[in-house]
């Protein structure tokens, strides 16, 4: 069904070869990064990523054009976008020296894998109803878009330490990450 909701989904799948050409154009930073282009097309190009995963539910919403293909199509669309940024970070920031950013990429990563399946499983026992996303997995996504752009942006924003703003977000939404699926988990383990 061609819906606008599905075209903005299907334009989030269709911009990640886009951001994941621009971050290999990046030139390598010295110790202090310096404001480039390049780096603040990547930063926009997932931002504007990020807005359309609110934009195609809203108006999906708003229009009365929920479709199947859309609740499909939706999550796959978030979790392609953030495991293809957290995998970008992780391959940015040295190993031996930001291995919390590896950590929190590996927590985070695995858990929308583990409840994508958890939802599959419900799906193949007709309880998908009962595993819909929580305020919580909502806040999730939310502090974790935004930790994925002050990590991406790398200079200094209006002022403030992008880096350290950008870890101290991840890290928060590592938590939520596990605390929305110990929920999610919870309410899949009553069908068992």
């Amino acid at each position: 069904m061609v819906t606008i909701p599905n075209i903005l989904t299907l334009s989030r799948i269709f911009l990640i070869p886009v951001f994941v050409s621009l971050y290999y154009f990046q030139p390598t930073y010295s110790i202090t990064p310096v404001f480039t282009w390049i780096n603040f097309l990547l930063t926009s190009t997932y931002a504007l990523i990020s807005a359309t995963d609110y934009f195609d539910g809203y108006l999906a919403r708003k229009l009365d054009m929920t479709s199947q293909l859309g609740a499909f199509l939706d999550p796959v669309a978030d979790k392609l976008m953030v495991s293809t940024a957290l995998i970008l970070l992780v391959d940015f920031y040295p190993t031996d020296t930001h291995w919390y950013i590896s950590v929190c990429a590996l927590i985070i990563i695995s858990r929308e894998i583990l409840i994508s399946a958890l939802r599959e499983w419900m799906g193949t026992i007709g309880q998908r109803s009962n595993i819909n996303v929580s305020w919580m997995g909502k806040m999730k996504t939310f502090v974790q878009i935004f930790a994925i752009l002050f990590l991406l942006y790398q200079q200094s924003f209006f002022g403030l330490p992008s880096f350290k703003i950008g870890v101290t977000l991840l890290l928060i939404a590592t938590f939520l990450t596990l605390w929305s699926g110990f929920i999610y988990l919870k309410k899949g383990a009553q069908n068992f």
